[in-house]
């Protein structure tokens, strides 16, 4: 396997130009009668037929939240809503040309794709398949509403069911699709290739790319839509994502050399919220050009006509094509219109006055149908017949929806708490022999006493030991490949392990962290590294936003087993070296886990990644090296495991005890050392292990022993996770404590040069000092 490009000065020096090829800007030109020869009576049906119900879905939202009700049926929404009035042609040309296990992804405006790919699902599946998968989806819920006058029009009863559900999610209802838990802006039907829609702007595109990685390793032959609107070409993580999918080490390094197939869809419709794109708040005049800077293809880019089904359904299918013979990935500039305001909270002030009724003329819902009279596909009177059937329908779903008992209170609670994470995992290996990757490190650590065994080699062998038993686990991250990663726990895995299994990423944290949610999301295993705690900042959005919520968004549908490893630095001030567990731990839906020693780091990982869930994984950068491993054993060589939550007691003690968080695990034993030979104290010292889940019972049982309790760790002491222990320790053990607990933090300042770390960190002296004040002051008291 190739290590890497030869960069070649020659040629890196050579002078020249940048060619650049044309773009393509709303080459389509066909007329609606030269469509006709090319689609069935029953598609040019069934394109306006969805265009409107999506149209009138929409409607129906608007009303609930503006006015009194919709066409007679009184309720009043006050949830989120981002419509998409004026750009149904975009949703159904795409939806068109895509099957079922194509992937489409959304943004906070995605009732039209959701509806538009489900209803040509639905036309194209058979009534067996449609009935199986409409029973099984959440146990029955949504079927048994909308069969209970017994369907005999499987079809039909499929459509009620996606308006229905649709409907129910987005009021909230235990019967929607995500249990009332995504509503309008996150909601999803994966059984028909419709994935979350995402409330973040621009948030689908990485995840997007993640799932095209899994196809592109997998070899599906199926593509990957992110659609966003212009305004996410604002974000930095939309550019990530495009170069992400785009690396060049997929043509040149990968042995099965391809493409990341994802589509990145963008609804140009002029607007980013209130902002115009063009001439305002953007610097491309014309969004397509943005592929030029993004690889040599260009992202094959062109800038369509949106509101013509027909032009978008002809680009769609051309850029799929391209996909799947392994040339993506591509960008479609798609030109459309909508006709609300961002939201419905936004009243379009902004705009000029003629705007809206100049584009009115071009509305799809006006020019469609008056096309398929005038090529006599339909009479007027047909056309009436679809509008009423159809608004007919959306009441029905709508105040099906209404009626449906919303969650009690203490319901609620329960769902959203035991949603947080699926504590699911893949199965103990049956046999504890496994074996290491073959490589020249598995060699040199085959022969260490496994008492010398560091915590980097720890690592390395819960890494080695994940790929042997786990087939579909990738990892990824900055320079994880030949270099090993920031503190080398990689080092040697590239001997053993193909670019499809262990690969570079850009510096791009944020799609780093949000590719593997999409990786997940198809059932795949990822472990990323990001190099420094510091860096997680680049992903904040990833991290809290995505990661953390869409166990519960998802109604617990998607499992996110991905771990991240993350180095606390040291010695490099103050943008490498802080360590900001307390941030993270502050945010429902991660576990965290943050070990000391060789042994814990090695079972933490290897349970770590036998997870469903999402794990942060923090070392210190301090203890790679170390090789104490409070245990006589050291290291054992045989798969072995610990759990999540559990504390550990490092040290027995009788007169205090003292909690630490990292590597000032070693500080505190060196300080019990001498507070047992110079001062007769006998200090219990107890390693946290995991910040989040953590059983407190451990730790109680040590603090109604000593009485006395010191939290120690190198977060920043004010606000931090210790003091959060502290009051949950308090609180279970008040009467126990003859005096409050003593917390120890890093100053609360930034983190200096490693020349006045120890003005920083907490001290050998303070943890002595702290216990004898702790103790002093007692003795004082009585």
């Amino acid at each position: 396997m190739p290590k890497s490009q030869f960069i070649n000065p020659e040629t890196y020096l050579k002078p020249g130009y940048i060619k650049f090829k044309k773009i393509p800007v709303n080459q389509y030109n066909k007329q609606f009668c030269d469509e006709c020869s090319y689609y069935s009576k029953h598609d040019l049906i069934q394109i306006y037929y969805i265009m409107k119900y999506i149209r009138e879905f929409e409607l129906a939202l608007s009303k609930m939240q503006t006015s009194s009700g919709y066409m007679g049926i009184s309720h009043k929404y006050r949830g989120p809503v981002h419509l998409a009035i004026g750009q149904e042609a975009l949703s159904v040309g795409e939806a068109y040309t895509l099957s079922t296990d194509d992937i489409i992804y959304g943004s906070h405006r995605g009732h039209g794709e959701l509806i538009a790919k489900s209803l040509f699902t639905i036309d194209r599946m058979t009534d067996d398949a449609l009935y199986s998968l409409l029973v099984e989806y959440n146990n029955g819920a949504i079927f048994n509403e909308v069969n209970k006058s017994k369907h005999k029009n499987i079809k039909k009863l499929a459509t009620d069911f996606i308006l229905y559900g649709a409907f129910s999610e987005i009021l909230g209802k235990p019967t929607g699709f995500q249990y009332g838990a995504a509503g309008s802006i996150h909601m999803f039907f994966a059984p028909f290739g419709v994935f979350p829609n995402n409330g973040i702007v621009g948030g689908s595109a990485p995840i997007a790319t993640g799932s095209g990685l899994y196809n592109m390793i997998h070899k599906k032959p199926s593509i990957i839509v992110s659609n966003i609107g212009d305004g996410a070409l604002g974000c930095g993580v939309v550019y990530e994502s495009m170069n992400f999918a785009a690396m060049d080490q997929f043509k040149y390094l990968w042995k099965n050399k391809g493409c990341i197939p994802v589509l990145f869809a963008v609804s140009d419709n002029g607007y980013g919220m209130g902002g115009q794109t063009r001439g305002e708040t953007m610097a491309f005049d014309l969004l397509a050009r943005i592929g030029a800077g993004i690889s040599p293809s260009q992202l094959h880019a062109e800038r369509i006509n949106g509101e013509n089904p027909f032009a978008v359904i002809d680009a769609f299918t051309r850029k799929k094509t391209i996909l799947l013979n392994g040339m993506g990935p591509a960008l479609l500039d798609i030109v459309t219109y909508r006709f609300e305001g961002h939201s419905l909270s936004d009243k379009s002030a902004y705009r000029i006055s003629d705007e809206i009724s100049a584009w009115e003329k071009y509305d799809p819902l006006s020019t469609y149908p008056r096309n398929l009279v005038s090529s006599q596909i339909l009479c007027p009177d047909e056309i009436a017949f679809i509008d009423s059937s159809i608004i007919e329908n959306i009441k029905k779903a709508l105040v099906s929806a209404i009626n449906t008992p919303d969650f009690t209170k203490s319901e609620a609670k329960k769902y959203f708490e035991f949603s947080l994470f699926s504590n699911t995992r893949i199965p103990y290996p049956a046999n504890s022999n496994i074996q290491l990757l073959e490589n020249s490190r598995s060699d040199a650590i085959s022969k260490k006493s496994r008492l010398d065994i560091n915590i980097s080699e720890a690592l390395y062998e819960a890494v080695s030991m994940g790929f042997n038993r786990i087939p579909d686990l990738i990892a990824y991250g900055e320079d994880v490949r030949e270099w090993g990663g920031v503190c080398g726990v990689y080092d040697g895995l590239s001997e053993s392990l193909s670019y499809e299994k262990l690969f570079n990423s850009p510096i791009s944290e944020a799609t780093i962290v949000s590719s593997a949610i999409g990786y997940a999301f198809m059932g795949g295993r990822v472990i990323i590294e990001i190099m420094f705690a510091d860096f997680l900042t680049r992903a904040a959005d990833e991290i809290i936003n995505q990661l953390a919520k869409w166990h519960s968004l998802s109604g617990k549908y998607f499992k996110l087993p991905i771990v991240i490893r993350v180095c606390v630095g040291s010695n490099y001030g103050a943008q490498h070296s802080q360590d900001l567990i307390s941030v993270l731990a502050h945010i429902p839906g991660l576990k965290i886990v943050y070990p000391s020693t060789p042994y814990d780091c090695k079972g933490l990982l290897n349970r770590a990644l036998s997870s469903d869930d999402p794990v942060l994984f923090f070392e210190s950068r301090k203890t790679h090296n170390i090789t104490e491993h409070f245990a006589n054993e050291g290291v054992p060589i045989d798969y072995y495991e610990i759990e999540f939550g559990i504390p550990d007691i490092k040290r027995s003690g009788e007169h205090v005890t003292i909690l630490t968080i990292g590597p000032i695990l070693y500080t505190v034993i060196t300080a019990s050392d001498i507070l047992s030979a110079k001062y007769a104290i006998s200090a219990e010292v107890i390693d946290v292990r995991s910040i989040s889940p953590l059983d407190y019972s451990v730790i109680c049982d040590s603090v109604k022993k000593t009485s006395h309790l010191l939290i120690i760790g190198e977060s920043y002491e004010s606000n931090s996770i210790m003091k959060n222990m502290a009051s949950e320790i308090t609180s279970k053990c008040f009467s126990y404590l003859k005096m409050p607990p003593l917390v120890i933090g890093s100053s609360n300042t930034i983190t200096p040069q490693y020349c006045c770390e120890s003005a920083f960190y907490p001290q050998l002296e303070d943890v002595i000092s702290n216990v004898l004040d702790l103790l002093s002051c007692n003795h004082d008291q009585n």
